[in-house]
C-alpha cells in the first residue's frame, strides 16, 4: 500500500470510466461529501448524484459526474460501481442543460402525482443537474480530464 497514492476505479454497466493511481478522491455520499486519502479506513457507502473530484499523483484535478451508485474503500484502492458516470470532457453542457430543464418542467407539471413518480422525476432532475454543474465547472476552469485512463 502506497503512502502517497491509491488506485481509483469507477465502473458503470457499460464501461470502466476511469482507472488510475490518484492521491485524493472527493465524492458525494448520502451522509455528505467525503474525501479519501491514502491509508483511508475501509468503508462502504452509497453515492448520490453529484461531482467527483480526483487529484492525480502529479497534483492535477480531474472532474467526473456521477448519477449514483456505491463506493467501497479498500486498503490502497477505491472502487465505485455507478449507475452512470462521465468524465467532464465527455459532457455536452447544452445537452445537459436541456435534459435538466425537461426534467424540471415534468416535475412542475405533475402536481398530485404518486410519490414514486415524483421521486423518480426528482432523481432524474438531480442526475441531470449534477451533469450540468460538472460540465459548467469544467468549461469555466478548464480542468484537464483526458490525460489519464
Amino acid at each position: 500500500m502506497s503512502l502517497t497514492g491509491f488506485t481509483f476505479k469507477i465502473v458503470t454497466p457499460e464501461r470502466v470510466v476511469f482507472e488510475s493511481q490518484v492521491s485524493q478522491a472527493t465524492l458525494p455520499t448520502r451522509m455528505g461529501e467525503i474525501t479519501v486519502l491514502p491509508n483511508h479506513i475501509p468503508l462502504v457507502s452509497s453515492v448520490i448524484p453529484g461531482e467527483i473530484r480526483i487529484v492525480d499523483e502529479q497534483g492535477r484535478e480531474h472532474l467526473l459526474a456521477v448519477a449514483g451508485g456505491f463506493v467501497q474503500v479498500y486498503p490502497g484502492k477505491i472502487v465505485i460501481l455507478a449507475d452512470r458516470s462521465e468524465m467532464a470532457h465527455e459532457l455536452d453542457e447544452a445537452r445537459a442543460a436541456e435534459a435538466h430543464e425537461r426534467a424540471r418542467k415534468l416535475l412542475e407539471a405533475k402536481t398530485g402525482m404518486p410519490d414514486r413518480d415524483y421521486a423518480a422525476l426528482k432523481a432524474l432532475m438531480d442526475k441531470e443537474l449534477a451533469r450540468l454543474k460538472v460540465a459548467r465547472k469544467y468549461k469555466e476552469r478548464g480542468i484537464r480530464t483526458g490525460d489519464l485512463k
